[in-house]
């Protein structure tokens, strides 16, 4: 997510209105004076330096390859390519419609001018249960193909051809992958047959082949619904021996359940169980459908009366969650991927009290009751978020606002109040649009996950540090502009109102106060409608206080009169925000290594620079023409560094603490829980102010230590400060859109109890006191007496 940067000037001395005319909306800035900053960024932006990167990558249980067979391409012409998974005994990656859990991979091509990739294309998958979820995806091998366009006036000679994929490769836990692929092949000036590279065309000739084919015209697919759900009938004209089918939409159907087939000497029946939540019927039931001799069709089947179960049905049959009957080597050469029976090793059943995997949960039944209680506790939580570190100074600035206003008539500062509060309805509005546009998408997010990308962790450190600069007195915009930015807080102050609220809530998000979590837990998890109602909800109580000043003027007088102990305050103010600035250039350093770091620092001095053009010659046209170049610089330097510069995830195999920590994964849990031990799960994120604060207070106080000690609890942490799908579906299990949480799990127990999100070390000990003693506890309090 990127905010847009807006610059910002403190009033001074008594901070009257009449300071309004040194705003930006008078400024017109000439081209000619874009010259020498803009030369300057981008020579800063080019000088990043890239990895070096190869046809193949080795990743933990993969290796992912971009084939292109021919080694010469035609112009006008349409060449093969395709990236090749080879995955280890047990491991899977996933189809296009993932199933219950995962996510397909995705591909970012850089390809040079006259060149087009087409989307990658999906064998037929297979079924992959997974405790009590059904996945769709590969084991082995498996070859993604797409297609390659050259133009006609493409520059004839070498080409390079540049990918960014990523994935997802499971077992009973699940790690994200990614790697930067690229080939060179050369652009014929005349058309010609060229060579073969012998290695990619034998991956092409041996699993090209397995896509599946549009259906045939002679071929009917249709459905009925039915009380369970539907009935798919395919009239093939043949009888067909055996049957599964895969639907490409998500939430259509209930996937772990068996599919019912009806045999018939002219086709087959499906009886399709549907998704328990599923509203309305589809217009089309789309997907693929894995027929006898290993034959495999994209269908659209409409609504429709096709074959019945009648009397010229010969046999029937049930596909069982995970099982089909296979077919022999020879009938399915196309497709034979997609009829193997699943081996046990790739669906272990999840041990008790363990998240295993990433399970997208499924959306709970709407309650009135429980709708008015999550909503109450995000209003709840939305005063208290006023008083979290990332909010207050921003209402504190508001506050000192409100007081240079007290003369204003009474009805022009209900306006500004409630223009307040409609940037703040309006910015969660928004947030909760793009979150229910990925969720539908087929991704999972939570509440902070824009921090989780490195362009915006640089971007808002830059504004930040830009707004201290101007509190600290380095130039003058205005103090409205704290709100939003010059030419939008000059417009008679509400526009300056409105973008508060804006900004109030961008740098809420890294905060989580209590009773928010399980409020957005339960809203991320219902529909859009509920969603929107409860998030609103939490968007009035954080608007609340402000509003209240303004709707009631008398309490105003209880706050002290404009002077010039706003100008010392306002200065002041500036050490939290540079404060909030240091953490987060140490979370993206933490997250994403010292390189960005640089490249941040390198931002922070071409906002410096900014700024002292606008103080040195304030209202200046010249000047406000080279500090938005430099802005501008800036915005370039962190929309670009982070995609030439960001360091490899670390791998989960992370070394444990000195205070017994490790990192979270599904089979340490596991081990664990096997072992008779009690669990607790930090589900944290170095973004996270909440959690870095109750790390510090309780997590590692040392009394809470000695409780963990005494007790022989397991300690495992699930770092969310990159974006996890695993650690995220685990949230959407427990009821959470995001971190803090805390899981605590006693020893046989599936269900955790969940720790409030502001922790106290009594508090922390006290549950740590409540779980129950077992034997593994006995040995230690034993060897300790020893």
């Amino acid at each position: 997510m990127l905010e847009t940067r807006r610059d910002l000037r403190p009033l001074p001395g008594r901070l009257s209105q009449n300071t309004r005319s040194l705003g930006f909306q008078d400024m017109r800035i000439r081209p000619s004076n874009f010259v020498l900053p803009m030369v300057a960024g981008l020579l800063l932006a080019a000088g990043l330096p890239a990895r070096a990167v190869t046809n193949s990558a080795d990743a933990p249980h993969v290796h992912v390859q971009l084939v292109v067979p021919d080694s010469g391409l035609n112009r006008g012409e349409t060449a093969n390519a395709g990236f090749y998974f080879k995955l280890e005994p047990g491991w899977h990656i996933y189809w296009k419609n993932a199933g219950d859990a995962g996510e397909p991979p995705h591909v970012k091509w850089t390809l040079p001018d006259g060149f087009a990739a087409g989307p990658l294309q999906f064998p037929a998958p297979r079924r992959l249960p997974l405790g009590p979820l059904m996945d769709f995806g590969y084991e082995d091998e498996v070859l993604f193909p797409l297609a390659v366009n050259v133009a006609q006036g493409a520059k004839a000679g070498p080409a390079l051809l540049h990918a960014k994929v990523d994935w997802l490769v499971c077992q009973a836990s699940c790690i994200p992958g990614k790697a930067e692929l690229e080939v060179s092949r050369d652009v014929n000036e005349h058309k010609g047959n060229a060579a073969l590279v012998k290695a990619d065309a034998d991956i092409f000739n041996r699993l090209g082949g397995r896509l599946p084919k549009s259906l045939p015209a002679e071929v009917k697919a249709v459905f009925q619904p039915t009380k369970e759900g539907f009935r798919l009938s395919i009239a093939t004209g043949r009888k067909e021996t055996e049957a599964a089918f895969f639907p490409a939409d998500q939430d259509i159907l209930d996937n772990p359940a068996p599919q019912k087939i009806a045999f018939s000497a002219k086709g087959l029946l499906l009886d399709l169980k549907k998704d328990a939540n599923l509203a309305a019927n589809p217009a089309q039931l789309k997907g693929v459908v894995e027929l006898s001799g290993g034959r495999a069709f994209e269908i659209a089947a409409v609504p429709g009366t096709g074959l019945q179960a009648g009397p010229d049905a010969a046999s029937s049959a049930q596909v069982a969650p995970g099982s089909t009957s296979s077919p022999s080597p020879a009938a399915a050469a196309p497709v034979s991927t997609a009829r193997t029976t699943t081996s046990p090793s790739a669906a272990p059943a999840p041990v008790s009290g363990t998240i295993s995997g990433p399970a997208r949960a499924a959306t709970k039944s709407f309650s009135g009751a429980a709708l008015l209680r999550a909503a109450g506790l995000a209003l709840l939580g939305g005063l208290l978020l006023n008083l979290m570190p990332c909010v207050f100074p921003v209402l504190f600035l508001k506050g000192l606002a409100l007081v240079n206003s007290g003369n204003e008539e009474r009805h022009k500062l209900r306006i500004h109040g409630l223009v307040y509060a409609a940037g703040i309805v309006a910015s969660f509005w928004a947030l909760v649009a793009v979150l229910l546009g990925l969720r539908a998408a087929g991704a999972t997010l939570g509440w902070g996950f824009q921090f989780q990308s490195p362009v915006f962790l640089e971007l808002m450190a830059g504004l930040l540090f830009f707004l201290g600069l101007s509190l600290a007195g380095q130039f003058e915009i205005g103090l409205t502009l704290t709100s939003a930015g010059g030419s939008l807080a000059a417009k008679q102050g509400y526009t300056g109102s409105f973008f508060t609220g804006v900004l109030a809530v961008v740098v809420a998000t890294p905060c989580t106060a209590p009773f928010m979590g399980a409020a957005l837990g339960y809203a991320l998890a219902q529909n859009a409608a509920v969603t929107f109602a409860v998030f609103t909800a939490l968007a009035l109580g954080l608007a609340a206080p402000y509003v209240a000043l303004t709707m009631q003027p008398a309490w105003t007088r209880m706050l002290p009169k404009p002077g010039a102990w706003m100008e010392v305050l306002r200065q002041a103010v500036a050490v939290p925000i540079f404060a909030t600035v240091i953490w987060l250039a140490w979370v993206l350093a933490r997250a994403y290594g010292a390189d960005l770091l640089m490249a941040l620092l390198a931002s922070f001095l071409l906002l410096a620079i900014a700024g002292w053009f606008l103080g040195r010659w304030p209202a200046k046209r010249w000047s406000a023409a080279v500090a938005g170049v430099v802005l501008l610089g800036v915005v370039a330097v962190s929309v670009l560094a982070p995609q030439k510069l960001e360091d490899a995830p670390k791998s989960v195999a992370a070394t444990v603490s000195e205070n017994g920590w490790q990192p979270w994964s599904a089979e340490a849990v596991s081990r664990a829980q096997s072992a008779g031990r009690p669990v607790l799960v930090d589900f944290t994120a170095k973004w996270c102010l909440s959690c870095q604060v109750n790390e510090r207070l309780a997590l590692e106080q040392p009394s809470v230590l000695k409780a963990f000690q005494d007790s022989n609890v397991a300690l495992f942490k699930a770092d969310w400060t990159r974006h996890d799908e695993v650690i995220t579906q685990a949230l959407t299990g427990m009821g959470r859109s995001g971190v803090p949480a805390y899981a605590l799990y006693s020893p046989g127990q599936s269900e955790p109890e969940l720790l409030p999100e502001v922790l106290t070390p009594g508090i922390v000990i006290d549950a740590v006191g409540k779980l129950p003693k077992t034997a593994a506890q006995t040995v230690v309090a034993t060897s300790k007496l020893k």
